[in-house]
């Protein structure tokens, strides 16, 4: 199994991944409620600008716009039959641009959740949840991406199944979930049990973490609780550009690139290996980011403080862990940012 993402990290202390998807394609017209994959046949130099944008503000990987190219939500758009073939554009586009960076840059086939409930909660299936997965990941390994990259999951259940496929496609992979219930997932995953749920698949992904979530400070405490656990697997963390705000009918995210920068810094010496951006982050705050990771000296983890005081304050009190990861800290005097 060719793995050169487990080469690059051997090379390097960090990496930076890219930022948001459907920030920059909104950007660029598309719609509320059209499927980006469709992009990938109609509009590609739109899809190659995405990619580049990336590039060009210093990624070392970028992840394919194929989030939701599974046939469940291509069915959606009365496009199921086409997920091999829009996975595999996302993947073919992004080798392009990869290739022609003049620096090693690295493809993840984006694999985002399925949109429906996993048994015996809801009606997928384990079996039928592993197929649609690798219909997905054998459209992004034909397409040319070096790794998948299986992200903003709830459900252990899902995580499993996507890792399955993974493997059933011979790929290697990393996955995310997303912590955005009081520390916890939407389907009460900690930081610790994501720590221990890697560790008995099958097929284990290279890097584990998180993404999207609520705010950069959440996900930092969560990257703390990752390690807290012991779990020596690399650590990523994406996190969104500070904190979503309905503006003249628009989402908006108030995190500047300078925040950003802070994040990055702070992900990095908290932990963390692989280090984006998630939600609203542009390639200008990839810029920041990568020039704060390059300019300064790595320090001691953050403790929650420090993260309070540098990127404003956490959206619950509880890391989800219940006292079982890292706990605030209160000497001086905490500051908070709107």
């Amino acid at each position: 199994m060719s793995d050169p993402l487990s080469a690059l990290l051997t090379e390097r202390d960090w990496l930076l991944a890219d930022g948001a998807t459907g920030t920059t394609l909104f950007n660029m017209g598309l719609q509320s409620g059209d499927a980006p994959e469709l992009w990938n046949a109609d509009h590609p130099d739109r899809i190659r600008a995405l990619y580049q944008g990336a590039v060009d503000a210093g990624s070392d990987l970028f992840l394919t716009n194929s989030f939701g190219g599974t046939r469940a939500r291509l069915k959606l758009h009365d496009a199921q039959d086409r997920a091999y073939e829009l996975n595999r554009l996302a993947a073919e586009l992004g080798r392009e641009v990869a290739d022609a960076a003049g620096r090693k840059v690295l493809v993840a086939g984006s694999m985002g959740p399925t949109g429906e409930i996993m048994a015996p909660m809801g009606p997928l299936t384990h079996e039928a949840a592993v197929e649609m997965f690798l219909e997905q990941a054998e459209g992004l390994r034909d397409g040319g991406a070096d790794v998948l990259w299986v992200e903003t999951i709830s459900a252990p259940e899902e995580y499993a199944a996507a890792a399955e496929a993974c493997g059933k496609a011979g790929m290697p992979w990393c996955g995310t979930m997303s912590f955005d219930t009081a520390g916890r997932t939407m389907m009460g995953m900690t930081s610790q049990a994501m720590s221990e749920m890697v560790e008995t698949l099958d097929h284990k992904p290279l890097a584990y973490g998180a993404n999207c979530g609520v705010g950069a400070s959440d996900l930092l405490r969560t990257v703390l609780g990752f390690r807290a656990s012991g779990n020596p697997r690399p650590v990523i963390a994406k996190g969104n550009a500070g904190i979503p705000k309905y503006v003249d009918g628009h989402i908006h995210y108030d995190g500047t690139p300078e925040l950003m920068a802070e994040y990055a810094v702070l992900a990095r010496d908290a932990g963390a290996t692989i280090i984006g951006g998630c939600c609203g982050t542009t390639p200008e705050h990839l810029r920041h980011m990568r020039a704060a990771l390059e300019t300064r000296p790595k320090g001691e983890a953050p403790t929650l403080d420090a993260i309070t005081a540098a990127l404003g304050g956490f959206s619950s009190g509880s890391d989800g862990t219940d006292d079982a990861g890292p706990t605030r800290e209160r000497r001086g005097r905490r500051k908070a940012r709107d």
